[in-house]
């Protein structure tokens, strides 16, 4: 059944299709969205009862990113290979199985073993769902497509915010995490019964050797622009994650001296402001007639942002909420995932979306990791770090963001100039 037919009514069988299929798509891309910014909230709690450090909170918090990272070539390979849907169903097992480890461990070891699992399970959610629109919608609906499936999936986010604190009261962070493991088993199965391994739903390079898919990811490396962009994807989405995933917690204790519920609901509002941000930016490639323009936009913006909070260091509740609200809707990821897209043919799209991801989720740990080795830098005074430690590691995040938009602006526009 073709989906790229724009003209299919309302309520037509291909219509209802294409809105199931998405539907799914986003359902079980939430879950990893739950998962990749679940220990901001519950940081201080799992700092004291497991013992962990500030540099322990970093590494516990980047090691989903790095697993996550580290899957993306063989998941690219895979996709291509063999089909989203085989693919989806692996990875949500092991999503599930790092829920029920998270749950269960009594050390830092453990934790960090968990979230690896977490990492390896959720690297396809995203990426699968782009290699589906990529082969099923006309080029022209892709950035809208991706808007969309980020927007809606970082529903999920949200539930990593004030409905885990609510959770992580009622009934523990560990339980909490029994019950996003059967949230996971329930959107395995909706995969396993939406998503069919039709002609259009197999991978696009099925015939291809191991040898002819490595040389395609050789390929794809050497494309021009492609190191350019592969820089901007580190510093774009870090940006958020290391403020709402990680260090948006603790900076709310330490600074404020917000407890469990007061922290999740104020995060609640970048992450709910990042889902209207997606959709804003989705279209913004057709709006502006470019890649780059809004590209650039959406990070200058963000650079400005991540220097006025490390200039301001503890600004008034009601302009820190101002701040979060902006800094959550300069979600312009969507024109630049369709900005890498466009450089590459058809059947090298996996590829070229997992190692654009590969750079996204590598960037997070790379961030995350040193912030937590800075902050450890400055003493600890009854259990909080300085505001300084928080300034520094916003204004270093701003530094880097700066660079890879100088490297950017030279990047090539492959149409629409």
């Amino acid at each position: 059944m073709s989906l790229e037919d724009r003209t299919r009514p309302w309520g037509s069988p291909a219509a209802t299709a294409a809105v199931m299929l998405v539907g799914t798509l986003i359902a079980i891309y939430m879950v990893t969205q739950f998962l990749r910014n679940s220990v901001a909230v519950i940081a201080p709690d799992l700092a004291r009862t497991i013992g962990l450090s500030a540099g322990d909170l970093g590494f516990l918090s980047s090691s989903y990113f790095f697993a996550f990272a580290l899957a993306q070539l063989p998941l690219g390979i895979a996709l291509d290979r063999y089909g989203p849907r085989r693919v989806l169903l692996v990875c949500a097992g092991i999503m599930i199985l790092g829920c029920l480890a998270f749950a269960v461990a009594t050390s830092a070891a453990g934790l960090v073993g968990a979230r690896i699992l977490m990492g390896l399970g959720s690297s396809s959610a995203f990426m699968a769902a782009l290699a589906i629109y990529a082969q099923r919608f006309a080029p022209d609906r892709f950035a809208t497509l991706t808007g969309l499936q980020y927007g809606l999936g970082s529903i999920g986010s949200l539930f990593a915010t004030a409905p885990l604190a609510f959770a992580a009261a009622t009934i523990g962070w560990r339980g909490s995490f029994v019950t996003v493991a059967g949230l996971t088993l329930l959107a395995g199965v909706l995969v396993a019964v939406v998503v069919k391994d039709g002609a259009a739903g197999r991978g696009t390079a099925p015939q291809e050797t191991i040898g002819e898919a490595v040389a395609g990811i050789r390929t794809v490396l050497r494309t021009l622009s492609f190191g350019r962009l592969f820089l901007m994807h580190l510093a774009a989405y870090s940006s958020f994650a290391l403020f709402v995933g990680l260090w948006g917690g603790p900076y709310l204790s330490h600074i404020y001296g917000y407890g469990l519920t007061e922290r999740g609901e104020l995060l609640l509002i970048p992450a709910l402001a990042q889902i209207v941000g997606a959709f804003l930016w989705g279209p913004t490639d057709r709006l502006f007639g470019r890649y780059k323009t809004p590209v650039l936009l959406g990070a200058g913006l963000t650079v400005l942002l991540l220097a006025v909070l490390a200039v301001a260091g503890a600004p008034p509740l009601p302009l820190l909420i101002g701040w979060m609200v902006l800094f959550g809707v300069l979600a312009f990821t969507p024109p630049l995932i369709a900005h890498g897209k466009s450089l590459f043919p058809p059947h090298l799209v996996g590829r070229c979306l997992t190692l654009f991801n590969m750079a996204t989720m590598g960037g997070v740990f790379l961030t995350q990791a040193v912030s937590g080795v800075v902050i450890d830098f400055f003493p600890v005074e009854d259990g909080r770090y300085p505001l300084v430690a928080y300034r520094c590691v916003f204004l270093l995040q701003a530094a880097f963001l700066l660079i890879a938009m100088a490297g950017y602006l030279s990047s090539r526009e492959p149409h629409r100039n």
